[in-house]
């Protein structure tokens, strides 16, 4: 599917992020990128660069390098160098997608002629206040979900509804194909590299490496079930990462202490997810806070994959919409137990993905671009 399209007027979106090594919002940087090119728009993106830069460019935006998301008095002095940098490509639409770039966008603009449109997405569920507040100073507040919407009401009583869109996140059905399988070759080598993992039906938690994410629950989880006679693998992917060392001592600790040692595997993050997922019998998404969305949740149903996960924010809306018989009552571990059990026996049918599809996202952005800038 594709987004090409003859635009009835060529647009400058210049899109403002901290950095492009990784992320949510990073990747979403991308994939309007992408679909603003595919139409025949102008997309720029202005950030402190990263891994994520060369496909951003690869795929035919421009990047243009300035700090704008380091919380230091050295990034208010580049608000002139911004304010010259917009001048100079006068955009029609300037989007903001985290809380420091906003502020900068929202001064640099100022004074403008013309006045490029001012638009932000709001990724997550950022502390209430004044200095998030500068995300509802869009012409339009798009939100991932309805969780963050609601939240959003519920915190900002004067913020006008009239202004909020709902643009889900999404994920390309082509890199997450419906059933698909890891061919032989995949397997043998990650069996290879991970001997533990194989032998039982595998868990696995994608997650990075915060006692936010719910590790403890699973490996609570991969314990309790031994004690039923069940026998499981773990696999919490994407828990190793620099500067988290003394988390991990802390669930090796605990994988000790409850004996599961030779049933937890935990990597660095992985680029492979998609045949990892495939190959799992259970994707876990055990947050013990509300998250914005649920992208994980998304891709494992994407290839026809189980997803247990607790049922609040965004992680609850999606399971409530594609996967009732995955949601469990946050943090309660008795009927997470029962639940992985009756899962791992018997696992509901899984039907393709009709929503939440990358191309669902871009067209409703560029809809959004066109209205505004109309």
């Amino acid at each position: 599917m594709s987004v090409a399209a003859t635009p009835a007027r060529v647009l400058t979106v210049v899109q403002l992020i901290p950095a492009l090594r990784a992320g949510g919002a990073e990747r979403s940087v991308l994939e309007m990128g992408q679909a603003l090119v595919q139409a025949g728009h102008r997309s720029v993106v202005i950030s402190a660069g990263g891994r994520m830069t060369a496909q951003l460019q690869a795929e035919g935006s421009e990047h243009i390098t300035l700090d704008l998301g380091r919380k230091s008095l050295r990034t208010l002095g580049r608000l002139g160098r911004l304010r010259q940098l917009l001048r100079e490509l006068q955009p029609d639409i300037v989007h903001v997608r985290s809380r420091l770039p906003a502020w900068m966008g929202w001064w640099a603009i100022k004074g403008m002629s013309p006045k490029p449109h001012f638009i932000t997405t709001v990724h997550g569920l950022n502390s209430p206040g004044r200095y998030s507040a500068i995300m509802l100073r869009g012409e339009r507040v798009v939100v991932v979900s309805q969780t963050v919407r609601d939240y959003l009401i519920s915190h900002y009583q004067k913020l006008d509804t009239a202004r909020i869109r709902i643009i889900p996140r999404g994920i390309d059905p082509a890199a997450f194909p419906y059933g698909h399988r890891p061919d032989e070759a995949w397997q043998k080598a990650f069996f290879t590299q991970y001997p533990d993992l194989a032998g039982a039906p595998l868990l696995t938690l994608p997650a990075r490496g915060t006692r936010l994410k719910g590790h403890h629950d699973a490996v609570g989880l991969v314990a309790e079930l031994k004690q039923r006679g069940i026998e499981t693998r773990l696999l919490l992917l994407g828990v190793i990462e620099p500067g988290r060392e003394a988390y991990l001592h802390e669930l090796e600790q605990l994988v000790a202490a409850r004996g599961v040692a030779s049933q937890v595997v935990m990597t660095a993050p992985r680029e492979d997810v998609r045949d990892i997922y495939a190959m799992s019998a259970l994707v876990l998404q055990l947050s013990n806070k509300p998250e914005a969305f649920g992208r994980t949740v998304v891709e494992a149903l994407s290839l026809c994959r189980p997803v247990l996960g607790y049922a609040h924010g965004g992680v609850g809306e999606l399971l409530a919409e594609l996967y009732p018989a995955g949601r469990v009552p946050p943090g309660d571990r008795e009927r997470l137990v029962e639940r992985a059990a009756e899962l791992l026996r018997v696992a509901p049918p899984i039907p393709p993905l009709q929503r939440y599809r990358l191309i669902d996202m871009q067209r409703a952005a560029l809809a959004l671009y066109e209205e505004v800038a109309g």
